[in-house]
């Protein structure tokens, strides 16, 4: 291989893994040092290798810790310190390690070497450099290169997309395993289980979908990410990538009570005057939010502005129905709010799920009271017009049939009148 050459490799492997280069270069390191001790070395001995990516040469260099009496125990005899250790061991007594040449070095030998040397210090030995190495060595070195790349690639990717968490991103359904769905999200496969997907909504291999990094943990087989579909932090998001507003922070959520697959409320809020927070989520004929409802397939969303008035804020969230009044509990944060009896099943909402969402979205006990008082009160008003009505549409009736009858009496005397008339010149003709 010429000069040059290896550098480069060790460049693409870097880019193709997505792993730094100096990791690509310890890893060699590794393999040398490995197989240098398996053709060369001796047992227990510590060896550093020291690869030059140029000229494609290392160096070799043996590892000795500077040690005494306190960290190592010293023994003549093998047996007898084999022996002893025995009976430490049974006595369930802590034995200090042997001292081993190959590792070890006394203070007063390290002193040769290096001036200064203490206990716990390490020294390099330069070895002589070998350049042929066995067909066990060299399979050594390259377990080892394999290994090290490897996890060098799980701890990248871990890195990456635990920075990540907590965002959306875009993925392809890959393969569906009983009811668990595994997504390709790029350079890893992450997991979408049972009880983050959204009610009713299918699966099908090769469907691009969103998908919000919930977890991501350290795997010994590649990083471990859990997705969802379901989590409330995915619609802020998915704002986020359609409105520039909420993007930039001129229009702030406030908070988010959302049930997965049927219905979510959010409250906007407007940093800047003369910036409508709705109408910036809304978007020009309903555009921006309509792209969110798709991506969460028809869920619906209420978008209600936020409001530092607690009294305000409930009545808004109740949204859409009608609001007479709200009276709070500031101690226990509980609220009691008061809407036409017409307007109270709009105000619980099928199966309580409006005045539920609600709740969360403001963080108050809310109780939904119907306004029966009111509904009396109005309801004599709209039985005396009912019965005004009446008698005026029956004095019309009547005047209306008096004409008429006098009309149909006129008719019928001048019908006798003709009669007779006739009578009296048919005698005439007769005589």
């Amino acid at each position: 291989m010429r000069l040059g050459e290896f550098g480069s490799a060790i460049a693409q492997i870097a880019e193709e893994k997505g792993i730094d280069k100096d990791k690509v270069i310890e890893t060699i390191d590794a393999a040398l040092a490995a197989a240098y001790k398996k053709e060369y070395g001796k047992k227990g001995q510590h060896i550093r290798a020291q690869f030059n990516e140029v000229d494609g040469s290392a160096k070799f260099f043996k590892l000795l810790e500077v040690v005494d009496e306190s960290v190592r125990e010293f023994v003549n005899d093998a047996e007898e310190g084999i022996e002893e250790k025995q009976k430490d061991t049974e006595n369930g007594e802590d034995k200090l390690p042997r001292f081993n040449a190959e590792r070890d070095i006394t203070v007063e030998d390290a002193k040769k070497i290096k001036k200064g040397a203490k206990v716990g210090d390490i020294l390099e030995i330069a070895l002589e450099s070998k350049s042929e190495y066995g067909r066990i060595a060299a399979q050594t070195a390259k377990q080892v290169i394999i290994q090290k790349i490897r996890e060098a690639e799980r701890d990248s990717m871990f890195k990456e997309y635990k920075e990540k968490e907590g965002e959306v991103v875009s993925g392809t359904v890959q393969r569906i395993e009983g009811r668990n769905v595994y997504v390709d999200i790029g350079k890893s496969i992450g997991v979408l289980f049972p009880s983050e997907q959204i009610e009713r909504e299918h699966y099908r291999i090769g469907q691009r979908i969103k998908v919000y990094l919930a977890r991501v943990e350290s795997d010994p087989k590649g990083p471990g990410i859990t997705l969802s579909r379901i989590h409330p932090e995915m619609v802020r998001k998915l704002f986020e990538l359609e409105v520039p507003e909420v993007f930039s922070g001129t229009v702030e959520i406030k908070s988010i009570a959302r049930e997965a697959g049927a219905r979510t409320k959010i409250a906007v809020f407007s940093k800047e005057e003369g910036v409508d927070p709705i109408g910036s989520c809304v978007g020009q004929k309903g555009t921006r939010v309509q792209s969110v409802i798709d991506e969460l397939i028809g869920e619906k969303i209420d978008i209600i502005e936020w409001n530092e008035n607690a009294e305000k804020f409930i009545a808004a969230a109740l949204s859409p129905a009608k609001v007479l009044s709200v009276e709070l509990n500031e101690e226990r944060r509980e609220s009691t709010v008061k809407v036409p009896e017409d307007q109270l099943s709009l105000a619980i909402g099928k199966q309580g799920q409006n005045v539920r969402l609600a709740a969360k979205l403001t963080g108050w006990r809310i109780d939904v009271v119907g306004n029966a008082k009111d509904m009396k009160e109005e309801l004599p008003v709209e039985a005396e017009e009912i019965e005004a009505s009446i008698e005026a549409s029956t004095e019309a009736s009547k005047d209306k049939e008096e004409p008429a009858d006098a009309a149909a009496s006129a008719e019928a005397i001048a019908g006798k009148e003709v009669k007779e008339e006739k009578k009296k010149k048919s005698k005439k003709v007769k005589e």
